[in-house]
């Protein structure tokens, strides 16, 4: 039976993955836009990813626990930024755009399922939620990125 600081240590673990999941995405349309201001935005967007793993495996060590390092790929929750590879060939900046809100979709999805549990510790609770914060105006930035290159 998983003991509370079992169940957090798994909860950190999967935005872990989430978050470099993202950070792989941004890293990979950043270098594959033709747009000077796409490239510069989603660079900020792969570090602030890069930054939140990298403070979850923190919390992941306070807890006792071997924090994740990599990305996840077969996991279906993570399977969004896959897309944006296919996406990168043709360098198109709107199908490069839209997958990368629809990796948000499953980023904030992930915060989401962390924050409904009671599995966090108020203080790392606090953490992932100011965190979430950032993942869904990062989406929302993404989506009015999309909307406009629509048209």
């Amino acid at each position: 039976m998983e003991n509370s600081h079992d169940k957090a240590i798994s909860v950190l673990n999967d935005l872990i993955e989430t978050c470099k999941n993202g950070e792989e995405g941004f890293r990979h349309a950043a270098e594959n836009v033709k747009s000077e201001h796409l490239r510069t935005l989603f660079g900020e967007f792969s570090q602030q990813r890069a930054q939140f793993a990298a403070q979850l495996q923190a919390e992941v060590q306070s807890l006792g626990g071997k924090p994740e390092h990599t990305s996840s790929i077969a996991g279906t929750l993570h399977q969004g930024w896959i897309n944006v590879k296919a996406a990168l060939t043709g360098r198109n900046e709107a199908a490069i755009v839209s997958e990368c809100e629809r990796g948000e979709d499953i980023a904030k999805a992930a915060y989401r399922r962390a924050l409904e549990g009671s599995a966090l510790p108020p203080q790392i609770r606090d953490l992932v939620d100011r965190q979430y914060l950032q993942v869904k105006d990062t989406h929302d930035r993404v989506r009015n990125l999309e909307v406009r290159l629509e048209r």
